[in-house]
């Protein structure tokens, strides 16, 4: 195709071309997830100040925008009041061990279930493996927190706490970190199950067709072929995993312990997240909750630059930038 052919004249000056035409269908496409973007992760950003301000209710007779440039300045003073509290060490330690685990257990299970699921030959069994799996990440932990009671409730649930040695469930903290770990390894495995499955199925049959002639079993199939081609998507979800390594799903460790709640078993379910509530709830300090709020962001960010710098190091293809 012609130049002249290709440019849609606009206006006579043939700034209307075909590659702008491509260009404006592709962000036509990606303007609503940048608008939510914009809307939901942008903007709420200024609400930041309240970090370093003496921020409390807010006060009906001012906007928020009002409210907010109106009240003092007291600088770092919300952050001392954090470290300061005897509870800070323990949700910080419960946090890290808890994502630590998840992280590594996550990995390791849905890597595992998607080279099984991958291995099986039967497709009506694969997708009904993979519905199983990937049903439990729709649904909210407060219905998970309902199926928990109904195994664990210490009247008519399903498991007698005797049989490990407890009285009841809801009441002693020794067995929750098992629950939230298997909880979280049950919901959430399929999601990223589905994803290296995806990954699987893009490798090349050739490679799997020069291992078979060389002699390679299935085992070794999935160590010297299967394995390397899913590196780089493991290293990237691990990547984004430790950016999150000092969050914690809040629905997760308030909703779980239903009976008693969250405050009947603090030493195992006391995590940043439902830190931040509480300090909400008893102090109505919203700069205090804010002040955690953007400590947790910035550790965040300092955790993912400094693992990514470590996989370009090893690995530059690997990395996220």
């Amino acid at each position: 195709m012609s130049k002249e052919n290709a440019r849609l004249s606009f206006g006579g000056f043939g700034f209307y071309n075909a590659k702008t035409k491509k260009t404006l269908s592709i962000t036509a496409m990606a303007l609503p997830g940048a608008i939510w973007l914009l809307l939901f992760r942008y903007v709420p950003m200024f609400g930041v100040l309240m970090g370093f301000k003496d921020f409390k209710l807010p006060n009906p007779r001012y906007s928020i925008l009002q409210d907010i440039l109106s009240r003092n300045w007291i600088g770092f003073d919300n952050f001392r009041i954090l470290f300061n509290n005897p509870m800070t060490m323990k949700v910080i330690r419960n946090t890290l061990l808890y994502n630590i685990t998840f992280i590594v257990l996550g990995t390791i299970i849905a890597v595992a279930f998607a080279v099984m699921i991958n291995e099986i030959s039967s497709n009506f069994i694969a997708k009904a493996y993979q519905t199983a799996m990937f049903f439990p990440f729709f649904l909210s932990w407060i219905v998970v927190s309902y199926f928990l009671w109904a195994f664990i409730s210490p009247k008519n649930g399903l498991i007698d706490p005797a049989v490990f040695g407890l009285t009841h469930f809801y009441q002693q903290p020794e067995p929750w970190p098992y629950i939230m770990i298997l909880s979280y390894i049950w919901k959430m495995t399929g999601y990223s199950c589905l994803i290296y499955l995806a990954v699987i199925t893009g490798i090349d049959a050739t490679q799997y067709e020069a291992a078979s002639i060389d002699g390679a079993t299935k085992w070794q199939q999935i160590i010297h072929v299967t394995l390397p081609n899913m590196r780089n998507i493991i290293i990237i979800l691990f990547i984004m995993h430790v950016g999150r390594i000092f969050n914690a799903d809040f629905g997760q460790f308030w909703s779980l312990p239903i009976e008693g709640g969250s405050a009947a078993v603090p030493n195992a379910t006391a995590v940043v997240d439902t830190f931040v509530y509480s300090l909400l709830k008893n102090s109505v300090n919203v700069g205090q909750s804010t002040a955690v709020g953007l400590f947790q962001n910035f550790v965040g960010f300092i955790c993912i630059m400094v693992a990514n710098a470590i996989v370009r190091k090893v690995d530059r293809e690997s990395a996220l930038f």
